[in-house]
């Protein structure tokens, strides 16, 4: 009767939803081509991440390697974007990690992603606008000085209310005209970056990248042997430490390629203009946010950032002030074109969610009252500012990257289990599966583990990939914290270099097993190559990376998961729509 009752209590955890028919080929709202949807990808990509960041990263974490953190975030951004590329193809409906997580891997994991969605989301709303007042200030102290000796004492008072008034009514207009200049903002986006990338070549020195103890004492920095929060020095100023630091913090401004795989019910031969798109937009922004880390590191010596600088003051340091005007005036329309996605993307999931019976039925009908979009903002503006008063703009970072990174995570081991799984009708989730001769009545040995006897896929090897992909999962997080006690293991301390061994000794067994595991052979345009290696290191790399958060992001981030676990357990898995 336990075994029975453990058995039912699991097929509950992670039982999939039956999804509709996807959109036709020839209907008529696949409206959006491929470079469409890369005006969509790199619109969404290129932020307001930048603004902040690339000075936050350089000034406290990386000084010069910030180039190097770029190109971690860069390459391993460009993984996951393949992955989405895939699992796209493989279930051809629009939506985020979450439905995917839902159809290939279960409720509960589903949950957990969208859940971890919802914090990444909100946290991200918030950093936005801790953002836009720092660059609504910067903007504003400037128009005080140039209006206020041309203006009456009346209006002296109230200028502070009327740019945000102007700043709102731009945002009213940028709404209404969204849909057909699009492009044309994302070209601006890029014209403005490569104008900072030239800047800093033009203005660039090498030296910046050669910085020493005695650049510090004539700086007026430091007159003593330990530079202290300032770093050691030289290129790689923070350590390799810095370097890990400052990767995790730069996956942040590769965020927002998903929204290319939400409009996959609008685009033209999705199976070919969603990878191509992926892989085209985050190109492109790798290439200007690489550029932009050079200009940057070359264009200023990092320790003349101060604490909370943008990336615009970089051209008042340089002596370019009307640069500096022009680029943050720009960067204010990169918060309006952000905001109204994060709209979206949080109405999109939690109607998801709601519609699934994963949260409670209020949130049903709280979503179908007809609140306009100006409604939607003002909530938006004050749950931000509630939330800047208690946390740190580091704080929100960590907090959006611990929900951004492990989403990720997930996408990469649906991509894992889902290549590995029975062929399925109609795009459908339920796996009928095709049966042949040999694969009705199936029993699991040991030879079978690693000589399988069929060059398709069956009910049993996708059982058996779905429970090591979870193992795989459960001992890289333990490999992860072994490592991040890499100064013991220099040491040479035994009792941890053999746990390490032992984990990896697990690991490679284990993907040894799903690797000898038969394929899917479906005819997909795009598939992510190097099986299941890729998948794996990328899980890897984005735990690596979470590890390095501090410990008070954990307890907040565990706060938000125990009150997701109580949601689920006391609501959702009784009343999902998938249980009734």
């Amino acid at each position: 009767m336990l075994c029975q009752a453990l058995h039912r209590f699991g097929q509950k955890l992670v039982r999939g939803p039956t999804l509709k028919e996807p959109v036709a080929e020839n209907d008529p709202r696949r409206s959006l081509n491929t470079l469409d949807l890369v005006a969509l990808g790199v619109g969404r990509t290129l932020g307001v991440g930048v603004f902040v960041l690339a000075c936050e990263v350089v000034r406290n974490q990386a000084g010069p390697s910030f180039v190097i953190c770029v190109l971690v975030a860069g390459l391993f951004s460009m993984l996951i974007g393949l992955y989405y590329a895939e699992i796209s193809a493989r279930v051809p409906h629009s939506g985020l990690a979450y439905i995917y997580s839902h159809v290939i891997i279960g409720e509960l994991w589903a949950f957990i992603t969208g859940w971890n969605l919802l914090l990444s989301i909100g946290a991200n709303a918030v950093i936005f606008f801790h953002i836009f007042f720092l660059a609504f200030e910067h903007l504003r102290v400037t128009l005080h000085e140039i209006i206020l000796p041309h203006v009456s004492h009346l209006l002296e008072d109230n200028l502070d209310f009327i740019i945000m008034f102007l700043l709102w009514y731009l945002t009213e207009l940028w709404y209404i005209c969204i849909s057909s200049v699009i492009k044309m903002f994302t070209l601006v986006k890029i014209l403005v970056l490569s104008f900072v990338i030239i800047s800093g070549f033009i203005k660039g020195h090498l030296y910046n990248w050669k910085l020493t103890e005695e650049d510090y004492a004539m700086a007026g920095l430091n007159d003593t042997s330990s530079l202290g929060p300032l770093g050691s020095g030289g290129f790689v100023s923070f350590g390799f430490e810095g370097i890990l630091r400052g990767a995790a913090t730069c996956f942040y401004v590769f965020i927002g390629f998903e929204e290319i795989v939400t409009r996959v019910g609008e685009a033209q031969n999705p199976q070919r203009s969603i990878p191509r798109s992926i892989v085209i937009s985050l190109f492109i922004c790798f290439v200007l946010y690489f550029g932009v880390s050079l200009a940057l590191t070359l264009m200023v010596p990092y320790y003349k950032l101060k604490p909370g600088s943008i990336l615009p003051e970089a051209f008042l340091l340089i002596g370019w002030a009307p640069a500096y005007y022009v680029v943050v005036f720009v960067f204010l329309f990169f918060f309006f074109r952000n905001r109204s996605d994060l709209i979206l993307f949080t109405y999109q999931l939690l109607h998801n969610m709601a519609v699934d019976g994963l949260l409670f039925p209020v949130c049903t009908r709280i979503l179908t009252w007809n609140i306009p979009q100006r409604g939607i903002i003002v909530i938006f503006y004050i749950i931000a500012i509630i939330m800047i008063f208690f946390f740190g703009l580091t704080d929100l970072m960590d907090l959006m990257l611990i929900g951004s990174l492990m989403s990720y995570s997930m996408v990469a081991i649906c991509v894992l289990i889902i290549r590995y799984q029975p062929e399925r009708r109609n795009g459908g989730n339920e796996s009928e599966v095709q049966e042949e001769n040999g694969h009705t009545v199936e029993r699991l040995t040991l030879q079978g583990l690693l000589f399988p006897g069929s060059f398709t896929p069956t009910p049993l090897s996708g059982r058996v990939v779905y429970v090591c992909s979870s193992l795989l999962a459960l001992l890289l997080i333990l490999l992860c914290l072994v490592l991040a006690q890499w100064p013991v293991l220099l040491s040479g301390d035994p009792v941890w270099i053999s746990v390490s061994v032992l984990l990896l000794v697990l690991i490679t067994g284990i993907t040894g097993v799903i690797w000898r595991q038969p394929q899917s052979s479906s005819p997909l345009h795009f598939k992510v190559p190097a099986l299941p290696f890729l998948p794996l290191l990328s899980v890897f790399v984005n735990v690596c990376l979470m590890m390095q958060m501090s410990a008070a992001t954990w307890a907040r981030f565990g706060v938000w998961m125990l009150i997701g676990f109580a949601i689920y357990f006391s609501y959702g898995i009784q009343y999902s729509l998938v249980s009734n």
